[in-house]
Parts: structure tokens; sequence; C-alpha cells
């Protein structure tokens, strides 16, 4: 041989093996390590358990000696490290997983690679920042000459990237959907109701290039366009129209499901959204005082949590349970993560630590609300007398040149009731007591006790209260229920709603403050408190005509909705860790702030200065609403883009809605999903409407659903979007669909929620006796959002088609297909009536034939197949000849006609539009 070939040869291997080694692939660990962990040994190994001391959730512990004073991973080396060690094992006593099936030979092998490579760690995707990926270019080889099937069949960016995840697939699009498909799918997608007859007409006969477009458009400019997405959201906001619990009594709450529909019609930006629901209460106003009504109706959306009313429970674990929800139901709407299992312990799959659910809870601590029977604090609503002597008051200050900050104090009590004290806040009872767990009732003799009050700058005090009876007379005593009286106030005879205002000695600091009561009278008789209040006069040379103008007004009735307020000063809380998760077992004190895995990439925003740095901490409420809807947060923008699309194409490209974790399932198209979310974020200015557009334009969603036994094979979920998806509509839409099919659908739009007809005896309201009372005239007809939800006891036809019962969020809705939503549609009174209103348009054709044609046409905006005519001439013809048998039977089935109108050949048409109503291609799209 050559001398010089085998010299040669040598530095040919070693450069093989040198760019072997460059080139080879590197183990991914979120794509190929997370998911082998997470599936063998978190659950030993993770937040919950840390078994002989190895943690494979964060990288640091992943090096930390374990209690055999090894590390489990060695960086470079996996012959040496613990783990590898424990896997190869033989011994049953060390092979890992313990008790468990053995690692796949492949498992094995990517580990081994990753920790020879460096055991180079990964952030999830979800919680990478989000930055705008290249739009893919799928041209072909004949792109040059224009002969490209992209740009054959692309409209806009969506369908570059479904269509390059199409190619690596061997599958294509289908065509496009006809138009009346198309003009269908999309009114009820953007709008929720079908469309009408004459848009369709428009549509069909409109030959221009934009057509769809302006249709698009004038979708997005109805006024149903925000009832369909307001409904969307009620199931996030677990809105309802009771409290929840054993009682389940009334709440007065519609006025937030109104700011809803506002907000969608008007396009509000989903930050200000965002901002508005999590801290309306919090925005500064310009000129001093509290934000705009409609900034404080928006906190309704926290607010929609559950009060236990029923008598002695504690108030205290059910206002901490309102606040577990609100934390759980904030990470679900907003960042799809499962925080939940957070409150006892640390999270098994995801770096977040079991005390940084409490510093998140912290910023929710300091609301007012307390799981009082009254709701409170609300926003009030004064009408009539009570808004004049508001406006008299005021006028008043005015004019006695009182300052602005004790006017808007004055304007905020009145507003919401705040600050006071509720009645289950005093202890150290003697002869008194909480009556029914709501107030504090006090007998002759007795006395109750506040804690730490300061009283500097007040010289009133302000208590609701009332008893049965004359000559009771209520002391607020310094320091010790014989100290000094500091105000007296003669109890009135009536409800504890009574206010009154007495004036109040001087005194400054923090004092300890007993009530004491003195009503010889009747000395059995409970004294009643509901609440006390201390506050400066509104002058100093204030009337007592005046005062007491002011109290009448605290007295009154007003319509009110529940809202945010913050507590400050003696209101305001400590938080403290709940050691698993019990409220009542306190661990640590912690301050407000987000999770660490969360600050990792956070470099500063407009929004939130206090994010220039790793350690920062978020401060108020406000605060954290800005940072969901920052640059420095990773998901609200994919989390809400994903959830609008699923609500389109009825699979999100993250099927886990509601879970964006290590544990959901990954994204079919991840890059489309981020160029959505930073699109929308940062060019759409988070426009909802402009979000629906690009979506609703794009030739992906005016997709056919034609299948063929490829795709069905291949993509049988159509998780790729090689086609439309058919979708069965929601609960509200077939209801709606129904109404509006036969003319019956209310337009009218926002208001108190409504009663339409459903099932007797589905309501048992046994503490109160509260019925179900039918709504007259159009209010029965109205849309599905507007009916009363009543948590116990869901509107039935809803329930049935897979509405929920909104005691918690709910990020998506599994649709089920059960025959009980067959017997709905044909049976269920407001699908009975709808199909004999029906009937009787269809009535107005000539022929059978022609009359079911018809109906078909008014549900589906197409011709009939012969198939199913054939079928449907059939089921009428054996209808009609049985009520010719019996006319009674028709005169029975008709109940929503005139008598004079009844025959069986009506009867039978009726018969015929139940089951029309009830076809798959009309309940779903």
């Amino acid at each position: 041989m050559n001398k010089w070939l085998i010299p040669i040869l040598a530095s040919c291997l070693a450069l093989a093996s040198f760019w072997g080694g460059w080139f080879e692939k590197r183990v991914d660990y979120n794509l190929d390590v997370k998911p082998i962990l997470n599936k063998h040994c978190l659950k030993c190994h993770g937040g919950v358990k840390q078994a002989a001391g190895v943690s494979f959730l964060f990288e640091e512990d992943m090096y930390k000696p374990a209690k055999s004073g090894k590390p489990p991973v060695i960086s470079g080396d996996a012959d040496e490290s613990e783990m590898m060690r424990r896997i190869y094992s033989h011994d049953p006593d060390e092979r890992m997983p313990k008790d468990g099936q053995p690692l796949a030979n492949e498992e094995v092998e990517v580990l081994k690679k990753w920790i020879d490579q460096g055991a180079k760690w990964g952030t999830h995707w979800a919680y990478m920042p989000l930055k705008k990926p290249d739009v893919p270019n799928n041209s072909g080889l004949f792109s040059w000459i224009g002969l490209d099937e992209d740009d054959e069949w692309s409209k806009n960016e969506i369908d570059h990237f479904t269509l390059e995840k199409l190619k690596t697939l061997n599958l294509s699009p289908a065509p496009e959907a006809d138009r009346a498909t198309l003009i269908r799918r999309v009114s009820i997608d953007i709008t929720g109701l079908p469309p009408t007859t004459l848009q369709v007409q428009k549509f069909l006969n409109d030959k221009c290039p934009n057509a769809y477009e302006l249709l698009v458009d004038e979708l997005l400019a109805s006024p149903a366009y925000g009832e369909r997405w307001a409904g969307m959201w009620l199931d996030l906001a677990r809105y309802a129209d009771t409290k929840g619990y054993e009682r389940d009594p009334n709440r007065n709450i519609w006025r937030y499901r109104d700011w809803l529909i506002c907000a969608f019609n008007q396009d509000k930006p989903f930050d200000e959204f965002t901002i508005e629901q999590l801290a309306g209460d919090l925005i500064p106003n310009p000129k001093g005082g509290l934000p705009s009504d409609s900034q404080l109706i928006a906190t309704g959306f926290h607010r929609n949590t559950m009060n236990n009313d029923e008598g002695g429970t504690v108030d205290e674990e059910f206002r901490n349970a309102a606040l577990i929800d609100r934390v759980n139901t904030t990470w679900d709407v907003f960042q799809g993560t499962t925080f939940g299992c957070v409150q006892c312990h640390s999270h098994p799959y995801d770096p977040i630590k079991h005390d940084e659910y409490y510093k998140f809870l912290a910023f929710f601590n300091n609301t007012r609300d307390e799981d009082v029977t009254s709701d409170t604090p609300t926003l009030r609503f004064y009408k009539g007398q009570d808004a004049t002597n508001i406006a008299k008051i005021e006028n008043w200050l005015a004019q006695n040149k009182v300052s602005t900050e004790q006017i808007n104090d004055f304007r905020k009590f009145v507003r919401v009731l705040e600050p006071k004290i509720n009645s289950h806040d005093f202890d150290q009872h003697l002869n008194a007591s909480l009556l029914d767990a709501k107030y504090l009732g006090i007998k002759d003799t007795g006395s109750a006790h506040l804690r730490s009050i300061t009283l500097t700058g007040k010289d009133r005090f302000l208590i609701a209260t009332g008893t049965n009876g004359n000559g009771a007379v209520l002391r607020l005593r310094l320091d010790n229920k014989k100290g000094p009286v500091i105000a007296t106030v003669q109890v009135p005879n009536g409800s504890s709603d009574s206010v009154k205002i007495a004036p109040m000695v001087a005194v400054t600091g923090k004092h300890e403050l007993f009530l004491t009561v003195e009503n010889q009278k009747n000395k059995n008789n409970w004294v009643q408190v509901k609440w006390v209040a201390f506050q400066k006069s509104l002058s100093s040379n204030v009337s007592i005509e005046l005062e007491n103008t002011y109290a009448d007004v605290l007295t009154g009735y007003t319509e009110n909705t529940p809202v945010f307020i913050e507590g400050t000063g003696d209101l305001a809380r400590n938080t403290y860790v709940f050691e698993r998760g019990n409220w009542t077992v306190k661990g640590k004190k912690v301050e407000a702030d987000i999770p660490k895995v969360f600050k990792q990439s956070a470099v500063g925003s407009p929004h939130n200065p206090q994010l220039k740095t790793h350690n920062s901490i978020l401060l108020t409420r406000l605060d954290l609403a800005k940072w969901l809807v920052s640059s420095d947060n990773p998901l609200t923008a994919r989390v809400m883009v994903n959830r609008i699309w699923e609500q389109l194409f009825g699979i999100g490209i993250v099927e886990t809605v509601e879970d964006f974790g290590s544990q959901g399932i990954a994204p079919t198209h991840q890059e489309l999903l981020d160029w959505l979310a930073a699109n929308w974020r940062d060019d759409q200015k988070w426009s909802v409407k402009k979000l629906l557009k690009t979506i609703v334009l794009s030739a992906t969603y005016q997709q056919s659903s034609t299948i063929t036994p490829e795709k069905l094979a291949q993509d049988p979920f159509n998780k790729y979007f090689s086609r439309a998806a058919r979708v069965r509509l929601s609960a509200e839409q077939i209801r709606d669909q129904a109404l509006t099919a036969s003319g019956l659908l209310s337009k009218k739009i926002l208001g108190p929620s409504v009663m339409p007809p459903q099932p007797d005896g589905v309501w048992q309201s046994p503490y109160n006796g509260d019925a179900w009372v039918v709504s007259q005239g159009e209010d029965r007809y109205r849309r599905g959002l507007y009916i009363y939800w009543k948590r116990t006891a869901p509107y039935p036809s809803m329930v049935a088609f897979d509405a929920p019962s909104r005691e918690f969020c709910q990020s998506r809705r599994i649709r089920t297909n059960t025959p009980l939503q067959a017997l709905v549609t044909l049976n269920d009174p407001v699908y009975l009536e709808a199909a004999q209103r029906l009937a009787e348009k269809m009535s107005l054709k000539t022929t059978p034939e022609q009359q079911i044609e018809e109906g078909y046409r008014l549900l589906t905006f197409k011709n009939i197949p012969q198939k199913r005519m054939k079928v449907l001439m059939k089921f009428y013809q054996n209808s009609l000849r049985n009520y010719q048998k019996e006319p009674s039977a028709a005169c029975n089935l008709l109940n929503f006609i005139e008598a004079k109108k009844v025959t069986p050949e009506l009867a039978a048409l009726a018969t015929t539009a139940n089951v029309l109503l009830n076809l798959d291609e009309v309940v779903t799209k």
C-alpha cells in the first residue's frame, strides 16, 4: 500500500467522525425529553413528590446531590449519571422507574444521547417569548411563471402555514365551499345566528370579487356579533343569575353581561377588555374619585364567583373559596394553565412552586367582597327622590367649598358603600351572636368588639341597624366595653337596613372598639347590625337635616350589581401560604408576585416598568392585569387566539384549550399560532374583529367539508385542516336558529335575564319558593344567552346540548352526541312552538313537496336532496293519515296555533318541520 495512503485515510476517517458528531441531530428537551420525564419520572420525582430527594421539574434540581449523595445527572456523561445507571439496572430495588414499566429502548437512547450532548434544558414552548415567525414560502418549481399551487389556493398568510403542514402529510386542501354553505357557516360563526333570506339572496347574486369580504364586514358590524361572542365569554366568566351552593338564591349581575356585549360590539381592544375586567376599579380617574360605572361593572367578571348564603357557614371560608376560584379562573382564561393543583403543592409537571400560587392570590386578597348575603360591594343605581337627594347634597358641598377629596369620598360611598366593616368582623360576643351567619345580633346589656380601628380624622359613626320595638340604644365605647362613649345611636324600629349617622368624639390613633346595647323595654329582642363605617363629616357646618338626608339615601332601596373595590388601610389583608391548600393552616407570609418562570424572559415594557429586572415584584392587581397583556407575557395572546380558532374550527391549534402546559396536547401548527398571536397583539392592536376577519377570509376557513378516504384515514379529526370541520352548533345556537327560522326570535338586545318556556318540575327552590315564571311578549323569544341561569338547575335544553352549570370556569364545551338531544328538539316546548310557526311559513307554498322544500331552504339555504325529500314526504303522508283519522290529535298538537287555523295538513306539516329542525345538516355547520 502507498505509504501516503494510510495517513490520508486516517485523516478522512477522523474528519468523517468529527463532522458526523457535528451534524448529529441534537436532542430537543421539549420535544424529546420532557414527554419521557412526564410519563415515567415526575410522578415520583416532581413537584408533589421528590422521592430520595430527586426532582426533574427544575433544571437546578437535576444536578443537586440526592439522598445517596450522587446527582441524578452529570452533564455530558450519561455513563456516570446515576439516572442512567438506575434505568439500566436489573436490581428491582434500584431499577427505575420503580414499580413501573421499563422505558422503551428508544426512550433510553434519547435520554442517553441528551445527557451526552450536555443535558441542555429547555423552556416549554408556550412559556417562550412570543415572536412573529416568518410566513412559509410554499412556492413550487413553476412559481416564476405564475403556476404555483400555493399562489392559486392561498388567500392570506394563514394558508401558507396550513398548506406547508399539509404538504408534509401528502394531503391537499379541499375546494372552496359553495356560497350557501359559506354564508350560513360564517354568519353562525360571527353572529351566532343564521343569515337572513335577504342576505343569502344578495350574496348568491353578488358577482363582485370582494362580495365575501363585504359580507364579513356586515356581520362583524351587526349587534348580534357582540351577543354571540359574549355568550362564549359567559362560560369563562362562570356567569349565572344565582349565587350557587345549596340555597342558590338570585344574584342581580346582568349588567356585566350587557357590558360584555357592548365591549365586543365596540371592538374594545382585548388588552383594555382584560384590564377592565380584572382591575377596572383601580384604573385612575383623571377627575379623581372612582373609575367610571362601565369600568366598575366590568369587574363583575370575578364577582361571578359563588356565594354561600346558607346559615351556619363561615364567611371567611367561602371568601377564600372565591379567592381560589379567581386565581384558577384567571389562569384558565388568560394563561391556559392548570394552576389549580398548585393550591396544595408545587405543580407536578410545570415549573410553578407552591408558594407562587399564594403570591399570585395576594393580588386578589384585598377585594372587599366577603361572602355576605347582600353581595356587597355593589354599584348602586339611584332613581327618583334618592337621585334628587344626592344632587342636593353635592350642590351643598360645592357651595360650601368642601374639598374635592371629600366630595370624591362622599361619591364613592353612595356609589359602592365602601369602606365599611361587615357584621361578621365583630368578635368577643357577650349576650350577642352572628344571626344566621349573616347579621350581628346584640341583646340588652350585650356587647361586641372590633379590633384595631384607625379613628384619626373620623368624627362620624355610620351604622346599618334595626330592631323590633322602640327604645333600644347603641353606644360605641373606646378600648373596653365599659370605656368612654364616643357615639350614641337610637336604634330604629325596623330592619337592619336602616342607616343612622351619629356624631363621634374626635379620637386619634388605632383603638379597640366595643358596641354595647341597652334595650330594657325589649330585653329579649335582638338589635341587628349589618355594617358600620367611620367617616369624616360632610363639613364642619353640616346640618342635622342634611346628614339625615344622607342617611336616607344610604337606607333607600337601589338596583345594584356586584363589583370589585380594593380594601386599604385597616381593611387591607396579609397573605399567607395555605399549608396543603387548607385555609385554616397558614404558613409563611408572602407578597404579590408572578411565578418565576414567567419573569425569566421579562425585559420590561411600557405597561410594567416594574418588570425591568428578574427579581421585581408586581405591586397591585392593576399591575397584574397590565402584565397579562404586555409583551412580557408569553401566553395571553396565544391562548386567546387558540380559543377563537377552536370556536370557528371546532378544535384548537392546541386541542387542549385549557392546558398549554407540558401535559397539554402539543400544537399542530405552532408557527401559525405564534404568527396569529403576534400579529393580533402587535399589528392588529388586540382587535378581536380584525383577528376574526383574518381567519374567516383565509382559504383554510372557506374550504368545503368534503372528505376523502385518504383524509379520513390520515387525519380523521381534521387536526390539520385539510377540509372544513362539521361541527355541531352550541346549545344557544341550536335554539336561536329554530326561533329565527320560525320567525319568532326577538331582536331585543341587552337587559335583565328572561324565562322562556321549559318543562314543568325543573325548578325546586325550597328555601324561598322561587318559581319559573314564563316571560311574556317578546322576552319569551329572546336569544339563548339572556336565559335566566340557575346554577343548581340550569335551563334543561342547554344542559342537554353540553352547556355547563357555570359553577366554575369552563374553557371549552366537550361536544357529546346522545339520544336526549334528539328528544329535546322533538319535544321541548320551545322547539314545538318553533316547529308549528315554521310549518305556518311552509304552508304558504302550494304542494306538500314545495312546503317541505321551503322548510329545508329556510333552515339550510339549499335545495333539498331527493333522497331527503322521499323520506320526509313519506313521513308527512303517514302523519297526515293519522291526523285525518284523529282530528282531535291535531288540535292537541297545535297548541300554539289559532284554533280556526288547525287542520290535519298543518299538523302533519308541523311534525315534518319538527323533523327538519332535528336534521344533522341543521344542527351542524
